[in-house]
């Protein structure tokens, strides 16, 4: 049942991440809250990536390489098809990992640079929490913000 739930979160967070995140389009991708904020393509972008890349604590190799953690919006989230397939891809690797995992290794501890030692179940949900928070700076981008 443990897969089951994990899995349900999965979805859901896909889904309603997903529902802001296909609101971004080449005429809206650069709007930002105002000139400090990042773009609504930058958190996109910011989101793919980091997916990924929090996989690595979960022993999930990628290439995907940071643009964007800690860095200044430079017009990176401009290729909305490449955050697109990020976005896919970071739940499509998740989805294999909840599948391949065993119920009992989700509490074991994983070493993070961010949180120190955490279980992977905890790590999981920050991902999911990273998502969520993303994707409503990119809602109230949308709604609110401007070129």
């Amino acid at each position: 049942m443990q897969k089951e739930i994990l899995l349900d979160l999965l979805v859901q967070n896909q889904i309603t991440s997903l529902t802001i995140f296909d609101k971004i389009t080449a005429e809206n991708a650069h709007h930002r809250l105002n000139e400090q904020t990042a773009s609504a393509g930058f958190i996109f972008r910011h989101v793919g990536e980091t997916f990924n890349l929090f996989g690595l604590f979960f022993g999930l190799p990628t290439e995907v390489r940071n643009t964007t953690m800690g860095q200044t919006d430079s017009g990176q989230g401009q290729d909305l098809e490449m955050s697109r397939r990020l976005v896919e891809e970071g739940y499509n690797r998740l989805k294999n990992y909840i599948e391949n995992t065993p119920d009992s290794a989700w509490l074991e501890p994983i070493e993070t640079p961010f949180f120190g030692t955490v279980s992977r179940v905890r790590l999981f949900s920050h991902i999911l929490f990273h998502n969520s928070h993303h994707a409503g700076q990119v809602a109230l981008t949308l709604s609110k913000g401007r070129t």
